[in-house]
Parts: structure tokens; C-alpha cells; sequence
């Protein structure tokens, strides 16, 4: 990215960040995945209970492997050999934890955040139960307003995610969502969080460049 369209993206990130502030939210703007993992650091002590949402950039950043790999009580929806109701146990467990992580469908520059799911549990956890929620996104998330955010969500995140888990909806096949009634439908619970009243509970970290869907 060069120094002029650098200065366009700082500017939104900026807006985005003071606006997530208005709404009681905490933003954080990192250069790379060191940075990010230095804020998680001051943010999650060790010891922690975590839980995570279902998330292209949790795994793109290696943030599943580094929670793994530090002293932590890992609540880990992915452990090989879980049967469908231990991951249902985990998913209900993820309301009592210290540090919630997920990302973002969309963050909109009003500092509103956008989000979609299938079950429906980590629409839930951010809405309610955790003690922090820890939503790490990259720029490629910013998006002007709810209207820009659905409509995100319908061209590139609903299509690209439900390639990534196979789903056998219209959407993985064409590209671009039909507000299906396919059973495999992973749209089904929407969320807009536009204020908290607890102004110390999610933190919301962007990190520069493009991660997930």
C-alpha cells in the first residue's frame, strides 16, 4: 500500500476507532500480529478462561494456536474428537469465561459492529456473558454503514464462509446469497452491537491488512 492510499485507510481507522469510543467500545489500531498480541496480553492475563467464536481470522492471525500455546483455560470448540454435544457444552460453557474471541462480519465507520451467525452462539456471547469480548478484525472489515454491512455480508462473507464449512446452500455455489431456506443456512441470527453500557467489556482491535471473510 502506498503513502497516499496509507493515509486514506489511517484516516477511516481513525474514524472508526473514535466513534467505537462515543459507543462505549474500546478500539485499538496494531501494524501486525505482534502488536496484536501485545494488547491481548495487557488486556487477558494468564490464567484466563477463553472461548472463541467461529473465525477465518482467529486462524489466519494464529491466535487459536498462540491461546493454545500460553497458560490459559482453553474452552477449544476445535479439540480433535469432539462429539456434537461436547462442542454444544463448550458453546454454552463460553458465557461464563473471562475473554471472549471472535471477528467481525463488519465494523461500520459509525463504530457499530455487525455480525451474522448460523447457531447463533457467538452472536449470543457478544451481546451477553463474557466478562471482556475481544473482537479482532483487519481493515478489510470497515465498511461505511449498516446498509454497507449487510450488504457485505451478503456478497463476501456469507458466500466465502459457507465455502469454508461446506455448506450445501445456493450461496457456496454462486457466490452471492438468495436469503435461502436451505437447512445448511448459515444466516440465520443477526446482530448489531451500536453501544455497551459496560465500558470496559469489549475491546476491539484492528489489525493492518486483510484478514478473513
Amino acid at each position: 500500500m502506498d503513502h497516499h492510499l496509507k493515509k486514506v485507510v489511517d484516516e477511516q481507522v481513525n474514524r472508526v476507532i473514535s466513534n467505537l469510543e462515543k459507543n462505549n467500545m474500546n478500539g485499538y489500531f496494531v501494524p501486525d500480529i505482534d502488536a496484536l498480541k501485545a494488547v491481548i496480553q495487557s488486556l487477558v492475563p494468564l490464567k484466563s478462561t477463553i472461548a472463541v467464536g467461529g473465525s477465518q481470522t482467529l486462524s489466519e492471525t494464529g491466535m487459536l494456536d498462540w491461546i493454545r500455546a500460553n497458560d490459559y483455560h482453553f474452552y477449544d470448540r476445535y479439540a480433535p474428537g469432539l462429539t456434537p454435544q461436547q462442542i454444544k457444552s463448550i458453546h454454552r460453557e463460553a458465557f461464563s469465561v473471562d475473554a471472549y474471541f471472535m471477528s467481525a462480519n463488519a465494523i461500520t465507520e459509525e463504530g457499530a459492529l455487525y455480525n451474522v451467525d448460523g447457531v447463533g452462539n457467538r452472536v449470543a456471547a457478544l451481546a451477553f456473558g463474557p466478562e471482556k469480548v475481544i473482537v479482532i478484525a483487519g481493515i478489510n472489515k470497515i465498511v461505511k454503514n449498516l446498509n454497507a454491512a449487510i450488504a457485505r455480508n451478503r456478497s463476501i462473507s456469507a458466500p466465502a464462509n459457507s465455502n469454508r464449512l461446506n455448506m450445501n446452500t445456493p450461496c457456496t455455489f454462486t457466490g452471492v446469497c438468495s436469503d435461502c431456506k436451505s437447512p445448511g443456512r448459515i444466516c440465520c441470527a443477526y446482530s448489531l452491537v451500536a453501544f455497551q453500557r459496560d465500558k470496559s467489556r469489549i475491546h476491539v482491535i484492528i489489525i493492518d491488512g486483510n484478514y478473513g471473510y
